[in-house]
């Protein structure tokens, strides 16, 4: 209902007041506009209320409803292409009668072939209406359509209690300009455009009489623009707005490396993954930077596109490079407690739209996570390595001094040695970490833990960090200045041992609260300590054990939260859910300490989990149940799919599978003790590019380890096996 008023404790709470009629919506994004679609490629207010064409956080067209002779038609098929450029939808009519029950057209007599794509703002519709019948047919094709302007937040569940108003609609031939004019005083404008002309247009309707002799065909064109400016835009055509889309498709940063398999399933999660990572990755004036996911998440977010471009740097670093220059160019300078703001903050995330503009919520530029700042000197360190790109390093020098500083001094505030946060602004996160509910932090008994708080994996970003400074350190000639950053990364890890180890639970703490007591929690956080080496090698291996124990592995991955804790819930956003992005880390660390089997274990059971979820897309996240015979996995109802690290995940699962390195400054290609899933066969990897030299790769699976075979190689690029 309208008036239904929901009071939570978390601040931006999805909010979920109806079940999904039916999950498999069509995603299409380019650039800042992103739309979300029902299967028969309309728009409608149902389900989760997420449906619609947005454009830099808002919705300009929420209502788009295709009408055969007044009714709606049946569905025949319904995809988005393999490239994610083209919602591709059959439709056909219904049996129409009179009020007396005279058969007027009888169903399956026209065919629909409608697609969809987004272009520089645009969504580009095309009507392809054919009549397979013996006689003509007469009838009308009708497109209802309305705008109301939402943010993205109030689509989330977040209650205004202003908005901006309407503009008189305005129809001219065969267009028709919806408007709005904001709090914020912006207007912005649905233009929609149609070809031909309709025979009735409306600020809500748009109708096509059309006579269609037997075999005879029709093509109608419907292009809806979203308009930040007063002035319209000139509007390219369909076919050339396609062709322009295509060839920059083809000039994607991902287009260069490929990866082949000879498993079909295999091949479905790695082809849909790659495509899903080309439509989430946006060009920005600093280059391209993956964006979170869709619908809620269509923004820059520091920590997802660090962790994104970790998850494919050795596929293709070009990412890597525009998120280190994208968030340099946005790290704080100067505390603001309004953004949870600090000298040398890295950004949580930059949002678009009225709310933002306002003030309403605090994410026009947000700074609140305690995690970004390490992972970018992290980033740089990776990236450095895979690249040998001194340059850029040079020229983001001052960024990674500024985050070190943070790191030793405000984010550090009482100097124990340990990175922790606690909000400054009251509307704020309260939970700064990649888990960021206001419950994923808590005690044994489920009491929530106070703050501040210093959270067990962004003690190993840190540690990370200060390695990966080493590393930049003694590549620019500064061996004391390395040796400064290794000794403090000893230090915290020693430390790091004393106080978050917990014995009897053969795992790390999730956290230490603010009065310094461990959280006594089984968690995936203590996964991460593996992913950047703070782990020693003994409790790296009772902390693996325990996140593969049947409270810990769901078979389809590892839980956020063992199913033994208070607060266990296979159905919560962090407290018991199975995210790809996080167990991809998690394998990622089982490899650093040689787990090659509990790798495997991983990979296997998020592969089998991309074979039952729509589109092989593995999404943001899904429930925690146990794996069941012959059953998917529980589809969590408001996750992002697609979600860029989620989408990356099989990138790292499969680097860490292989024990794969890249270091350019080496010049060198490595596999240390390669394993894969059984069954999987071949995989060719074809110009992987090192430095100046390009190589590619046969890896064939036999029964007890991975043959590699050097199939071209272009330059000095050594590859080495270890078995």
């Amino acid at each position: 209902m309208e008036d239904e008023v929901v009071t939570l404790h978390e601040n931006y709470y999805i909010l979920a007041t109806s079940s999904r009629t039916d999950d498999r919506t069509r995603v299409l994004k380019h650039g800042e506009t992103f739309a979300v679609f029902d299967r028969f490629g309309d728009v409608q207010p149902v389900s989760l209320g997420e449906q619609g064409l947005y454009h830099n956080g808002t919705r300009y067209l929420s209502r788009l409803e295709l009408r055969i002779g007044g009714r709606r038609p049946l569905l025949l098929s319904s995809t988005v292409k393999e490239e994610n450029d083209l919602l591709a939808v059959d439709l056909t009519n219904v049996d129409i009668s009179t009020p007396a029950g005279e058969l007027l057209l009888p169903r399956g007599q026209i065919h629909v072939f409608r697609s969809k794509f987004l272009w520089q703002g645009a969504c580009y519709e095309r009507l392809f209406v054919s009549n397979f019948g013996l006689t003509t047919v007469t009838t009308e094709i009708t497109l209802e359509f309305g705008a109301d302007y939402a943010d993205i937040f109030e689509v989330r569940g977040t209650k205004r209690e202003r908005r901006g108003h309407r503009l008189d609609d305005l129809v001219e031939g065969a267009t028709v300009m919806l408007g709005y004019e904001g709090l914020d005083r912006v207007v912005r404008r649905t233009r929609l455009v149609c070809s031909p002309a309709p025979n009735h247009l409306s600020g809500g309707r748009a109708r096509f009489d059309l006579v269609l002799p037997p075999r005879q065909a029709q093509t109608i064109y419907v292009t809806v623009a979203c308009e930040e400016a007063r002035a319209a835009r000139p509007i390219a055509s369909n076919e050339d707005s396609f062709n322009a889309l295509q060839e920059a498709l083809r000039q994607s940063p991902l287009s260069c490396c490929q990866i082949r398999a000879s498993d079909a399933n295999l091949k479905d999660w790695l082809t849909r993954s790659l495509s899903d990572l080309e439509m989430m990755i946006t060009d920005t004036p600093h280059g391209p930077y993956p964006y979170a996911g869709v619908p809620w998440f269509s923004t820059p977010f520091g920590r997802d596109g660090i962790i994104t471009a970790l998850e494919i740097l050795w596929l293709c670093p070009e990412v890597a490079r525009g998120v280190l220059k994208f968030l340099a160019a946005t790290q704080a300078t100067e505390t603001n407690p309004a953004q949870d703001a600090q000298p040398g903050k890295i950004l949580h995330e930059a949002r678009g739209g009225e709310m933002a503009a306002l003030g309403e919520v605090p994410f026009g530029r947000y700074y609140g996570s305690v995690d970004a700042t390490p992972l970018f000197v992290m980033l740089a360190g990776a990236y450095l390595q895979r690249t040998g790109d001194r340059e850029l390093i040079e020229a983001i020098m001052p960024n990674l001094r500024l985050a070190i500083r943070w790191i030793e001094g405000d984010g550090d505030p009482d100097g124990d040695g340990f990175v922790e946060y606690a909000r400054m602004n009251p509307n704020g996160l309260v939970q700064q970490g990649w888990k960021d509910s206001h419950d994923s932090v808590f005690h044994e008994d489920g009491t929530l833990a106070e703050g501040p708080i210093a959270l067990c994996e962004v003690q190993g970003y840190v540690y990370a960090a200060r390695r990966a400074a080493a590393l930049i350190a003694s590549a620019r000639g500064r061996d004391e200045e390395a040796e400064h950053h290794l000794g403090k990364a000893r230090a915290l890890q020693a430390e790091f041992e004393a106080k978050f180890w917990l014995e009897d639970l053969g795992t790390y703490a999730l956290a230490l609260d603010g009065r310094k007591r461990p959280c006594r929690v089984r968690s995936s956080n203590a996964g991460h300590a593996l992913y950047t080496g703070i782990a020693s090698r003994t409790r790296a291996r009772r902390t693996a054990e325990t996140l593969m124990d049947d409270d810990g592995f769901s078979r389809w991955g590892v839980r956020t939260l063992a199913s033994c804790e208070a607060r266990y819930n296979p159905m919560s956003y962090h407290n018991g859910s199975v995210w790809p992005h996080d167990n991809a880390m998690i394998a990622a660390g089982f490899a650093r300490y040689g787990l090659r089997d509990h790798v495997v274990r991983v990979m296997e059971g998020l592969m089998g989990a991309s074979l039952f979820v729509d589109l092989h897309r593995l999404p943001e996240l899904f429930c925690g149940f146990r794996r069941r015979a012959g059953e998917g996995p529980t589809l969590y109802p408001v996750a992002c799919a697609p979600q860029a690290w989620a989408s990356g995940s099989v990138y790292m699962l499969l680097s860490a599978a292989l024990g794969l390195t890249i270091d350019a400054q080496k010049q060198e290609i490595s596999f240390s003790h390669p394993a894969l899933p059984e069954g999987l066969g071949e995989i060719r990897i074809t110009n992987l590019k090192v430095g100046d030299s390009t190589i590619d790769l046969h890896l064939e699976k036999y029964p007890h380890d991975v043959g590699v075979t050097v199939l071209r190689r272009d330059g000095d690029v050594r590859v080495s096996v270890v078995k």
